[in-house]
């Protein structure tokens, strides 16, 4: 019998990914807010309800639901949501398995790289360092404290909490938005361009989930990011060059994007590298560890 795991947060790009991955090993089966295959349970976060169907004989959670972090400018209600999303579906799904008395082998969360800050500092940060205090890294902390619960609470054996770089796919998220205007010829850098960008190709944030999954050992934070470090004005030049594109376009001024994103254009215009060694040394090896060859592997067609 193929043990059962159970994903959230279906629709998006890793959700998708793994799954491809996984189904071979294990039954997989999604919580969505709309049902349309056999394998899809429902749940509606806002007024907490839940499909318990989905949890028969389930060993292991992968919790991915969240809501786009760079997708909208950041109101007060786009803030609520960002931390909604994480925080309040985890609770949901405590709740009910607690309700069911039931104990989950690994319950493995989603998190973000941001936990440190959203800053440019020469530091490279690894999972003992603290928390930074700007908002992006509040939205990690309660996110990771809600993975911390199942555990604390007993309804998990281990919690795994993967802070996950820039996830870079042709599919989906930051590439695929630099790429149409690259290739029109006007991508140019962000603000200084001097900002860190973490950054991990998607067959390697797919691995580590499925490492992650596999031995039980594993547990606490992890630095789910590339061993190679960029900036965000390598990172541009990079894609352009994989592309034959050239690049003439003056770097995109910080005021205009303060003006386009509010708030959230800090989130664009910092960033800091953080160590992937932990994970490398509980036994992940990256499939992509520079950039050349993940954007050429990304880029290729």
């Amino acid at each position: 019998m193929k043990e059962i795991i159970l994903i959230t947060g279906a629709n998006g790009l890793v959700a998708k990914e793994l799954s491809k991955k996984l189904e071979k090993e294990f039954s997989v089966r999604f919580l969505t807010r709309k049902k349309k295959n056999a394998n899809e349970f429902e749940w509606d976060i806002k007024n907490q309800s839940i499909d318990e169907k989905a949890f028969e004989n389930v060993s292991h959670i992968i919790h991915l639901a969240g809501a786009n972090i760079s997708e909208k400018r950041w109101t007060d209600e786009r803030k609520k949501e960002l931390i909604s999303s994480r925080v309040d579906s985890a609770n949901l799904i405590l709740k009910t398995l607690r309700a069911k008395n039931m104990k989950l082998k690994s319950f493995i969360s989603a998190s973000g790289i941001n936990y440190y800050g959203t800053k440019t500092t020469e530091k490279i940060f690894t999972e003992k360092d603290n928390p930074g205090n700007d908002f992006l890294s509040e939205v990690v902390v309660l996110w990771e404290r809600a993975a911390d619960d199942f555990k604390e609470q007993n309804v998990a054996e281990r919690v795994v909490k993967i802070r996950t770089a820039v996830v870079l796919s042709e599919k989906d998220g930051a590439l695929k938005k630099m790429i149409p205007t690259i290739k029109m010829g006007i991508g140019s850098p962000l603000g200084t361009g001097k900002q860190y960008m973490p950054w991990i190709h998607i067959k390697d944030i797919c691995s580590i989930y499925k490492f992650a999954l596999k031995n039980s050992d594993l547990d606490g934070a992890f630095n789910a990011t590339s061993p190679e470090h960029t900036t965000n004005e390598n990172l541009t030049k990079k894609i352009a060059e994989v592309l034959k594109k050239p690049l003439f376009m003056p770097n995109v001024p910080s005021f205009v994007l303060k003006l386009l994103f509010g708030e959230l254009a800090s989130a664009l215009l910092e960033g800091s590298r953080a160590s992937s060694e932990k994970i490398q040394k509980a036994g992940v090896v990256f499939e992509f560890p520079d950039l050349e060859g993940a954007l050429e592997d990304l880029l290729k067609n």
